[in-house]
């Protein structure tokens, strides 16, 4: 025992407290079977004296073991390796398999999700082109600020920082139901609305709640890789049709539906996903009736509706839903700030109650605070001033950066100058290899996408979205200067 002793190391320096270091040491003597079953430590004062620590600190660190079952206390004896552990005896692996790391490799076997394996994008170039994100320096921050606070230290603190509903904050989904009514020209009370923590969360729950493994879902033949990755996950199959110039070929789902039957049918309308397109009246109105006849779910995924350049937008789908057919989902993550974890889920009565049902066992709740912190600034039409100044600068920023396109880079792109959003959909020229573009740009500390891929067996398009709304005016000419002068050296082509 007292050659163990010297195993056994001591950093005064550490934050770790002196007596959990002996006591985590002697606890892996005896996982690695240094120390057997019955066998007994020296005395406290020995240790103490060998460790040339105090006594109490030898004590502390048995008596940890002592309260874990490592040791047991024998009076008049001493203390010992507590007798009901196993014979503790590390077995080789057969084979010449290496010994892993467990904390980087788990000792049991797991299968891997191929459809989960893609990249996260994270915010850490100078420069961006990114998916069309909303430019968080315009948002509302120090209202949104000073609104939380009030919410951290006003009211009942057993109310305000206990467990909430978990449908969300009964005030936001009031002021939300109330601006949405406005807005959207939907026609709901709070009880139709489930606060999420963001459009995916929404998308998760809608498939885990209404998919089963071997239902079919329609999506258009270039969609949002989110929700098929929980199409996927759920088990069920894709089918995917085209999409043109008006969005969502209707007529393509009429023909599916009569051959096999439908679950949902997930569809991005007001500005489609990737392309930036609005689903035509006439297409609308087709895909609704389609939904009421043969009884498929409509996932109306809204994600920029506030960002519309020409006139007033065009209601979403949900609006003209006579039969409960449509689940809508927002988010105040892609018109705000991706920061700002609320998003919204409006269905039937039930329907809703259905998923805060399923929502209580992912996530209790959401982030009260904050939900509550949105409402008064929806209540005080601090967020509608907002849109309206955040609009007016999206508009310039469109405009500015297709006419960059345009003009500096005509020879190498195509595209449609979209009406609404916060992204270009741009076609580069075969000769273009986009992916070692995007590489080479990154190099200069500009951030875009590499192409369009739909999933790992798709290849990828020589197309890519072009986000504009999160660079500045000057920035978006320093993002095109540097793609152009890419360009110009060869580099991609």
């Amino acid at each position: 025992m007292q050659a163990l002793s010297t195993l056994l190391s001591v950093d005064k320096t550490s934050p770790q407290p002196v007596y959990l270091q002996i006591a985590n040491q002697l606890m892996v003597f005896i996982k690695d079977g240094n120390m057997q079953a019955g066998h007994r430590l020296p005395s406290t004062r020995q240790m103490a004296d060998w460790l040339n620590v105090h006594r109490k600190t030898i004590i502390q660190a048995y008596d940890e073991l002592l309260m874990q079952g490592w040791l047991e206390s024998r009076a008049g004896s001493g203390t010992f390796v507590a007798k009901h552990l196993p014979e503790f005896r590390p077995q080789k692996l057969n084979g010449s398999a290496p010994v892993t790391d467990p904390v980087q490799v788990a000792g049991f076997q797991f299968a891997p999700f191929p459809h989960l394996d893609h990249a996260i994008v994270q915010s850490k170039y100078k420069f961006h082109l990114d998916d069309g994100f909303p430019d968080s320096r315009l948002a509302p921050v120090e209202e949104l600020a000073r609104a939380y606070r009030s919410q951290l230290l006003t009211g009942n603190p057993y109310v305000r920082l206990g467990y909430g509903d978990t449908m969300g904050s009964l005030w936001l989904r009031q002021v939300l139901a109330s601006y949405l009514n406005d807005t959207r020209g939907l026609k709901i009370t709070p009880e139709n609305i489930l606060i999420t923590r963001g459009t995916i969360m929404g998308v998760y729950l809608a498939i885990t709640a209404f998919i089963q493994p071997g239902d079919n879902v329609v999506v258009g033949e270039l969609s949002y890789n989110g929700a098929n990755m929980n199409f996927l996950q759920a088990g069920a199959n894709i089918i995917r049709i085209p999409i043109d110039e008006h969005g969502l070929v209707v007529d393509a789902l009429e023909q599916i539906c009569r051959t096999k039957p439908v679950r949902m049918v997930f569809i991005t309308s007001h500005h489609f996903y990737p392309t930036t397109v609005p689903l035509r009246a006439d297409r609308r109105i087709q895909l609704l009736r389609l939904a009421e006849k043969y009884g498929f779910i409509v996932f109306e995924d809204d994600y920029d509706y506030d960002f519309h350049y020409l006139s007033k937008p065009l209601l979403p789908l949900a609006s003209a839903d006579k039969a409960g057919m449509v689940l809508y989902c927002g988010s105040f993550t892609k018109s705000i700030s991706p920061a700002f974890r609320v998003g919204y889920l409006v269905a039937s009565e039930n329907v809703i109650r259905h998923l805060a049902r399923l929502r209580r066992i992912i996530d209790r709740q959401g982030d009260t605070m904050l939900e509550n912190a949105i409402a008064e600034l929806l209540q005080n039409g601090i967020i509608q001033r907002y849109l309206r100044k955040a609009l007016r600068k999206y508009k310039q920023r469109r405009d500015l950066f297709c006419d960059l396109l345009k003009t500096q880079l005509g020879e190498y792109v195509q595209f449609q100058v979209p009406v609404g959003g916060m992204a270009v959909w741009t076609h580069f020229d075969p000769a273009v290899n986009l992916s070692q573009l995007s590489q080479k740009a990154m190099e200069h500390e500009l951030y875009f996408s590499e192409g369009f891929r739909n999933d790992d067996a798709s290849p990828v398009l020589n197309a890519t979205r072009l986000g504009f709304a999160s660079s500045t005016p000057a920035e978006l000419e320093q993002c095109v200067d540097i793609i152009r002068k890419l360009l110009k050296g060869n580099c991609g082509t």
